[in-house]
Order: C-alpha cells, then structure tokens, then sequence
C-alpha cells in the first residue's frame, strides 16, 4: 500500500510541476528549463501509468496468471523508459537549435524558478523513497534526477548571471536530457532481460551445478533454468540424476539454491538408468545406454 500512495503522490507533484515549469521556461526564456519540463511531464505520465500497473501488479497469483501480475510492475517501466527516451531526444533537438539561434534570457527569474525546482523536486524524491519494487525504484530515480537536473539548472543560472554566456543554457539542457537518455535506456535493457527470460546476473549456474554435485547420492544435474519475474525474486528448474530419492537430498537442494538466492525452485528427478528425453542427457548416460543394448541383443 505504501508503495502505491508514494506513487500517486509524486505523480501529482510531478504534474502541478511541470506545467508550472513551462511557464517557467517560458517566462524566462531558458530551454534548460523546458527540457525539465519534458522530463517531468515524462515521469508525470510514466508515474500515472505506474500507480495503475502497480495495483494490478499486487494481484495474487491465479490460475490465469501462475507466476502472479508482477509482470505488469515491470510493462510500467518500459512504458516509462520509453516516455523519457522520446523526451530527451526532443529537448536535445531544441537545445541544438537554441544554439544556432539564441535566444534572450532572463537570468533572475531563472535563478528564482530553478530554487523552487530544487526544493519541490527534494520534497518528492524525499516522499517516495520507500518502496522496493522495480518500479517504484524507477519512480524514486526520476524523482532523483529531477533533483539533480535542477541543481545543474540552478549552478548554470547563477553562472551565466555572472557572465552572460547565454550558451550555457542549451549545453546544461543538453547534458540533463543525455543522463536521463543513458539512464533510460540501461533501464530498458533490465527489462528486456527479464521478458527475455535471460539467467539473472548475480547468478552463475556451473557454480550452482558444481555445488549440487557435491551433495551426496547427486550425480548429475542438467536442465538447469534460472530466471526471475520481476528482477528480485528468483525461480530454477532442473533435472537431477540420483541414486536414491528421499525428502533428505531434496531438502538439502533447496537449501543450496536459497543460499544463490533462490527461494522457489521446481526439481525434477531421474535414476540412473533412465534417460531423460533430452541429447543432453544422452551423453550423460551413454555408458547406460549401451548396457540397455547389450541386453536387447542377447533376447
């Protein structure tokens, strides 16, 4: 619950926000400030897509959805990422243009626009910190950046004040709108992983293989898929090849996976002699394999 409350109030701060902050822009002529505004309203949208995604991502697993609607947190990030993607790559495009044609600015109303930027920008970042789920961390990095992208706003207002190099403005605009292009995207790779199903990176499954060997009475592992729903929580299945089956060597399985971080694991066992379907496993049984056809033979 915490979670969803912290994101419909960022999303309300964020979109109060960024209207004020076209006026700004307008207002003072600075296109640093506008690219905030685009990054807000981003995360504005992004936010509002989030809180709905979120509730739903909360459901309980069922029948049509086994793994839970987990999944749907993680569709609220892409969304997200790609908002800002389109977002940055506009600003930049203004700001180059800023640079071919510049354009008057006033400074003081710049400076002054820029200390609300920060501060409002802190409060949210401070609401919304606690929460834990992919997107909520999303949600709590935009709010962060929001405070870092008016911090650069505010240094580069009080220095062109100083100076009068009204090239300033559309270089920080530029440089606001490639940090959160860069951050997007890494973003979007996290979950591309996910939907790919790809081995979570903190996990290495010849390391996990070599510890189940060990395990008495194990003498092979093999099918071994590691993937995770969400980014946090972790899932396996596997074959194991035994000489006995009880609940002694299965418990002592689980426990290794939980010690690599994983919690929910589905195992599967074979004996010996049986073969699963698998040319994998074929190799690992052939000298088996051959016996079956000696006996075949004599018959």
């Amino acid at each position: 619950m915490k979670t969803e409350k912290n994101i419909l109030i960022a999303f309300l701060l964020n979109i109060v926000f960024s209207i004020f902050e076209f006026i700004g822009g307008a207002i003072s002529g600075s296109v640093a400030i506008m690219s905030d505004a685009v990054h807000d309203l981003g995360d504005a949208t992004s936010i509002g897509i989030s809180y709905f995604l979120e509730k739903k991502s909360k459901k309980k697993p069922d029948e049509k959805y086994t793994y839970g609607y987990i999944r749907y947190s993680v569709i609220g990030s892409i969304i997200t990422t790609t908002i800002l993607i389109v977002g940055s790559v506009l600003v930049i495009f203004e700001s180059i243009k800023r640079i071919i044609n510049p354009v008057e600015i006033d400074y003081s109303k710049m400076i002054i626009f820029a200390i609300f930027g920060v501060v409002i920008n802190f409060i949210a970042a401070y609401v919304t910190k606690e929460g834990d789920s992919l997107n909520q961390k999303s949600v709590n990095l935009h709010m962060l950046e929001d405070v870092l992208g008016w911090v650069v706003v505010l240094i580069g207002a009080v220095i062109m004040k100083f100076t009068d190099i009204s090239l300033i403005d559309p270089i920080l605009s530029i440089g606001v709108a490639v940090f959160i292009l860069i951050n997007a995207i890494k973003n979007l790779k996290t979950v591309i992983d996910l939907f790919l199903e790809k081995t979570p990176k903190e996990i290495d499954i010849s390391e996990i293989k070599e510890h189940l060997i060990k395990i008495d009475n194990v003498i092979d592992v093999h099918h071994i898929h590691i993937w995770s729903i969400d980014g946090y929580e972790n899932l396996a299945t596997m074959h194991i090849v035994a000489n006995s089956f009880d609940k002694e060597i299965k418990h002592k399985i689980k426990e290794e996976l939980k010690e690599h971080g994983i919690n929910h694991s589905t195992i599967e066992f074979e004996s010996v002699n049986e073969c699963c379907d698998e040319e994998e496993c074929e190799i690992n049984h052939s000298n088996n394999e051959m016996h079956h056809h000696h006996h075949h033979h004599h018959h």
